[in-house]
């Protein structure tokens, strides 16, 4: 069997985590087995669906580099399919017209409350024929009065739902729109979907949607219902958690391969293994491997997979992710040493993208002003011998690399005969406006000589006012 699976977001909002998990999970089942990911924006809820929306979708999943084999489908452009299927059901009495009206519908569910019922509809116009001709009527499917349901859940293994307990679904309203249920079974018969892997709040829609199925002749796919996350406090994740839009992690600096990384382990594990490429992903994953219960989410965990990403991805893939921060942060990186040369000694230094771009301006940028609490602790009138001789010596060097820069560091430390702090430290803030760099053979090396003996001017400059102050 050709495996095909699909991820079928709802346009009213931003892609969420739990959804780009679930997404994340078909898509590694249909690649694992060498099927199709479908993707589909299941816009029928026109009210609330947005443009907005859809583009957030869309621009979440481009970034995760979860790709689809085919789509995007619009449930919107499908509507004629959908209402000639409606019609097949009402000609062989498998679904009929509902004239009761809303208000009459409400007392009833109210009374059924009352007495301790479920409430539901009644059936009041199963097998009526009186239709009256100027009323506006829904549609509902006549569902099975007798027998079960059984669903093999892949996640929960085996459920069965007795259909007593399921009233007559509406499948199409009043203003002759089709409703949700029924637009996705016929989207999923359509597109060949043979399995549905989504959120355990769909499982009482299921059986509705199986009936449905077998209804219209239409095979049943498998299901896999995955449970829910949970913030850090043991409850739904939501905004109070923090970031719980995909394209926010994206702009707080993380990588989409340490999201990846984090969102495929909040349910599904491989022995004991922390870290996954992608490939290892696709090759280990199995729908039957995950866990029943919620998975609480850990930010501290994100951010250490964010860390091991950027210190072990080759620099130029950090990089096309980086660009992206600077170019926020207003960086030109076009002036100054190549990204990937900057990546390779500040990746240990910083947990996420955003923080890599502010710790590197001074490589592209001259810095406004130096570090208050370092320029008073390094810039003092004791530096300014150490920053002359430095900077003569650098000045003179016929080779710019991190070893002739360090020997002039060494040697103008042994001349003044003072500790390499004496040296290093009113250099580094000459050179990048804080106390805090890589070491300074390999940062000074990434900064030209001219601008070098500049920012050494100006650091002289500032000890000069300092002592006439």
């Amino acid at each position: 069997m050709s495996i095909t699976t699909r991820f079928a977001p709802s346009p009213t909002g931003y892609l969420h985590v739990g959804g780009a998990r679930t997404a994340l999970y078909s898509w590694l089942y249909a690649k694992s087995k060498g099927g199709k990911f479908v993707l589909r924006i299941e816009d029928t809820d026109i009210e609330r669906s947005t443009q907005e929306a859809i583009d957030a979708i869309l621009e979440g999943m481009a970034w995760l580099g979860l790709d689809h084999d085919d789509g995007p489908y619009y449930q919107t452009q499908r509507f004629d399919r959908y209402k000639a299927l409606i019609k097949t059901l009402l000609d062989e009495g498998k679904a009929y017209k509902c004239f009761m009206p809303s208000d009459e519908l409400d007392a009833i569910r109210e009374k059924q409350m009352e007495n301790g019922e479920k409430p539901r509809y009644p059936g009041t116009w199963r097998d009526r024929t009186d239709h009256p001709t100027d009323q506006p009527y829904a549609i509902r499917f006549k569902n099975p009065l007798s027998g079960t349901v059984v669903i093999n859940d892949h996640i929960r293994g085996k459920i069965e739902i007795n259909n007593a307990e399921l009233d007559d679904l509406i499948i199409q309203r009043s203003d002759g729109t089709p409703t949700y249920n029924f637009c996705v079974v016929v989207d999923d018969w359509d597109m060949g979907i043979t399995h549905v892997v989504r959120g355990e709040d769909h499982i009482n829609n299921t059986p509705r949607q199986i009936n449905i199925l077998k209804a219209l002749g239409a095979p049943v796919p498998e299901y896999a219902h995955v449970s829910m996350i949970l913030g850090d406090d043991g409850k739904k994740l939501s905004k109070r958690h923090g970031a719980v839009s995909v394209m926010q992690y994206r702009d707080d600096g993380y990588l989409p391969q340490a999201l990846l990384n984090y969102l495929v382990r909040l349910g599904w594990s491989h022995g004991d293994q922390e870290i996954f490429s992608v490939d290892e992903m696709i090759e280990l994953f199995d729908l039957d491997a995950i866990g029943q219960s919620a998975s609480a989410f850990n930010t501290d965990k994100l951010v250490w997979l964010n860390q091991h990403y950027i210190k072990s991805l080759p620099a130029s893939e950090v990089a096309e992710h980086a660009k992206w921060h600077f170019e926020q942060q207003q960086i030109d990186i076009s002036n100054g040493p190549s990204l990937e040369a900057v990546i390779e000694i500040q990746a240990d230094r910083v947990k996420t993208l955003k923080e890599l771009a502010e710790i590197s301006r001074y490589f592209y940028q001259e810095y406004d002003e130096f570090d208050a609490n370092a320029a008073k602790k390094h810039l003092r009138p004791v530096a300014k011998d150490a920053l002359l001789l430095v900077q003569n010596k650098l000045s003179a060097l016929n080779e710019w690399n991190p070893e002739s820069i360090q020997n002039a560091i060494n040697q103008t430390a042994e001349e003044l005969d003072v500790g390499m702090g004496k040296v290093g430290m009113p250099l580094r803030v000459a050179v990048t406006g804080s106390g805090n760099s890589p070491s300074l053979d390999v940062t000074l090396n990434l900064l030209n000589k001219p601008q070098v003996e500049q920012r050494i001017d100006k650091a002289l400059k500032y000890i000069a006012n300092r002592e006439n102050s």
